[in-house]
């Protein structure tokens, strides 16, 4: 897949792979690395969302979801995929699915990037990336000589008991979301 200059230009969090790199004291442990794929389990969790609520998986049973990480909230890359999810969320509804964005983001700038692009579905706090780990969404990088970490753009899409029904990793945030909802439909 590739970005378009225009957003790889403005867009600190698109790089190789759609990855952002973080550089501040949280580092997840690689103890257990993985890779989700079709028909495994979704791990639960639980997480804090911008409305200062404690969301789990397990709150969706029954339910599909369609569940997206993103590096970073007030990004180019990142307000795009969300606003394509917002300008499509009746059509995910409509199919039957709850829209779940999650990133490292804490929950004020959560709330901001909610008011500033008037998003309508659930974004969850995961400062700590212990749910980024579980999904296989943060990994090691070297920059510079120096080991850091950077969260790999991916999409869940879940039936109503947690299995897997796509997995996709290092997804662009241009087209993705039309895309998605092009195979959700079929």
């Amino acid at each position: 897949m590739h970005c378009s200059a225009n957003v790889q230009e403005h867009d600190p969090t698109i790089r190789t792979m759609n990855e952002t790199v973080m550089t501040d004291d949280h580092k997840p442990s690689f103890e257990h690395p993985v890779r989700l794929h079709k028909g495994e389990t979704a791990p639960n969790f639980e997480l804090e969302s911008d409305e200062y609520k404690h969301y789990a998986l397990a709150d969706f049973k029954h339910q599909n979801v369609v569940l997206y990480f993103y590096p970073q909230a007030m990004t180019s890359g990142c307000t795009i995929e969300a606003n394509d999810f917002k300008a499509n969320l009746e059509k995910f509804e409509k199919a039957g699915y709850t829209v779940i964005g999650i990133s490292r983001d804490g929950v004020d700038k959560l709330q901001e990037f909610r008011e500033k692009n008037g998003l309508n579905f659930i974004l969850l706090s995961d400062p700590d990336y212990e749910v980024h780990k579980l999904y296989g969404t943060v990994k090691e990088t070297f920059e510079d000589g120096k080991k850091e970490y950077a969260v790999v753009r991916s999409t869940f899409v879940l039936d109503g008991e947690d299995k897997i029904v796509s997995a996709e990793y290092d997804v662009n945030p241009e087209g993705h979301v039309v895309d998605l909802l092009g195979k959700i439909a079929k």
